[in-house]
């Protein structure tokens, strides 16, 4: 696209880089210059008059007019008038005035009236950095369907979004009808996708795939479910190309993405293949998994306390952050489990490692957060991605919500359990007490549960001892106390209870997350919502929904959905048009639009 000096100015100036972006600045008003013999009251309206008599005051000029389209007199009032204002009405003269018009007790007065001479046309206003009438003209003079159409917007939409710009009636716009609301819809994420899909770069592959999945699949104990063969058809697609793949892999809670890791390294084999894990804990099940399911690869686990060997003799090397600051092979498959738990230097380090090299290694992503499917289909435009949505066996957790009158039934429970056999995991929101907050905080609590019961553990995300302590309460805890940290990852196959306290402050994900941290292996399991509020339709909806990506989507319907583009805000959408909670049709519809371009 071809820009002039002038237009390239006044795209900086607006924040864009397209046609189409500047058609959704819409205007926020629109001046009525079509005449008319009826009068509206409060609306500013046009009037074909006669200046009858002015009379000057000392912060005030009065003038009459008499109205002919009305075939009545109308005053006009003038407050603290600027020079230039009164060369506009002389006795006598005929001409257009414009302004709103109110009536009392058979009197019509017009408040500041200004001549017009654009007669007849409804004149949009704006509210940008260029001043309104600017603004206008270089609409008027720019934007057209032809240039739209030229962008990949198709005939009836380009024609829909001008009408507002170019209007021959008055429309209200803070209530669109639904052509032209799908219409500015459909533009917006048209945008958003096309400058996502500008981002995804190609790069040679550094070797393909040297095996198929197929054997290895016949060699495992059990049957992998529809969507993780599903999921490894794609990376197989992925691995067997000529271009490195960058590929995100979303799984609910136990969903089994180990599998779909363990199939990837297995199908690249020699060429080797990295995974990175965001805790020592995570990193080690992995590798014992990777022992159990890939005994022809040569594995390695790398942690702080591993000591420097080389590398570049094993097939498939498993690790935490610390695999960053070792000498590493150029291996062809570069994983990462949980990558947002990585903080930004780690990623930094991570995307050099890499894009190192003229050729690149493939790039698979794993994610335990289940993303709405409408996110999905957007994030597709940027990187390739493939969703498990189902679990190799149905989990049975009761969850409930539950308040202060409660906690004697939830005692029993806990005992109950304890005595099973099973353990329990107790969630609070804070480490030390807060004047803010009306719940108790570890610091707080511990000294209960500590004089009441055995074996308890206690945690945060602070605890430098962290993993360490989950690993005992694993082995031989009954009560584990801890912030959100065990969110992700760690296998407590004997837990069977989760309470949350202060639930109502956790995103409905988060929630999700720390329920999946029970009934791993089949046990019967319990989620608590412990909440001081009376009544919560968000944690009520939660607990009658078991799926991950309904939970996603019913997260996104209460806090909105972030911007994808430039990673910023979480909650609180970057959208003015497109709802990703309701309009899955119409990023459906945008994906197509994109794929045939």
């Amino acid at each position: 696209m071809k820009l002039t000096k002038d237009q390239e100015e006044k795209f900086t100036k607006l924040n864009i880089s397209s046609w189409s972006q500047l058609a959704l600045i819409i205007p926020n008003a629109y001046e009525d210059l079509r005449l008319s013999k009826q009068l509206y009251e409060h609306t500013p309206q046009l009037i074909d008059a006669t200046v009858e008599s002015i009379f000057r005051a000392q912060n005030s000029i009065q003038i009459t007019f008499y109205a002919h389209n009305f075939g009545h007199s109308v005053q006009g009032v003038m407050f603290r008038p600027k020079p230039y204002m009164m060369h506009q009405f002389n006795v006598g003269d005929r001409n257009y005035f414009y302004g709103v018009i109110e009536c009392k007790m058979g009197q019509c007065a017009m408040s500041m009236p200004r001549k017009v001479t654009n007669i007849g046309a409804i004149t949009p206003k704006y509210k940008t950095k260029l001043r309104s009438d600017v603004m206008q003209r270089f609409i008027h003079k720019n934007l057209n369907l032809e240039r739209l159409m030229q962008e990949g917007l198709s005939r009836e939409v380009a024609s829909s979004i001008l009408e507002l710009h170019f209007p021959n009636q008055l429309y209200n716009l803070k209530e669109l009808d639904k052509t032209m609301l799908d219409a500015f819809k459909f533009t917006e994420l048209f945008v958003y996708m096309k400058l996502l899909a500008s981002k995804k770069r190609y790069f040679k592959t550094i070797a393909k795939a040297l095996y198929s999945y197929e054997d290895w699949v016949q060699t495992l104990p059990f049957r992998l479910t529809d969507q993780q063969v599903g999921a490894i058809k794609d990376i197989k697609k992925d691995l067997n190309s000529e271009l490195s793949a960058k590929r995100m892999v979303v799984g609910d809670v136990g969903s089994g993405k180990t599998m779909v890791i363990l199939a990837a390294a297995y199908m690249m084999g020699k060429y080797g293949s990295i995974l990175m894990a965001p805790t020592t804990i995570l990193a080690n099940q992995l590798y014992e998994e990777a022992l159990k399911f890939l005994p022809k690869l040569k594995i390695t686990l790398v942690t702080n306390k591993t000591k420097k060997i080389d590398l570049s003799e094993f097939d498939f090397i498993i690790g935490t952050h610390a695999l960053l600051y070792r000498e590493l092979p150029e291996f062809s498959l570069v994983m990462v489990d949980e990558q947002h738990r990585f903080g930004t230097q780690q990623r930094n380090m991570l995307e050099k490692l890499v894009s190192a090299g003229k050729n690149k290694p493939h790039y698979l992503q794993f994610s335990a957060t289940p993303i709405p499917r409408t996110l999905a289909m957007i994030e597709t435009a940027h990187i390739d991605v493939s969703l498990i949505t189902s679990t190799p066996f149905k989990k049975d957790i009761s969850t409930s919500v539950i308040h202060k009158q409660n906690f004697k039934d939830l005692l029993s429970h806990i005992k109950v359990e304890i005595d099973k056999g099973n353990q329990v995991l107790l969630v609070y929101p804070l480490v030390e007490q807060s004047e803010v907050l009306e719940y108790q905080s570890i610091e707080e609590a511990r000294g209960y549960w500590e004089s009441h019961f055995d074996n308890v553990y206690v945690t945060h995300g602070k605890d430098k001892e962290k993993e360490k302590v989950l690993l005992e309460f694993s082995q031989k805890g009954d009560i584990l106390v801890a912030t959100t940290v065990v969110e992700v990852g760690i296998s407590l196959p004997k837990l069977s209870t989760v309470v949350i306290v202060g639930a109502e402050r956790l995103g409905l994900s988060t929630l999700h997350q720390l329920r999946g941290r029970v009934s791993r292996t089949g046990l019967k399991g319990y989620c608590y919502l412990y909440t001081n509020q009376n009544s919560t339709d968000r944690l009520d909806e939660f607990c009658h929904t078991t799926s991950g990506f309904d939970i996603a989507n019913m997260d996104l319907k209460y806090r909105k959905s972030g911007d994808l583009l430039r990673g910023g805000s979480q909650s609180g959408s970057q959208f003015r048009w497109i709802d990703l909670a309701e309009d899955e049709k119409i990023v459906e519809k945008v994906k197509q639009s994109l794929s045939s371009l």
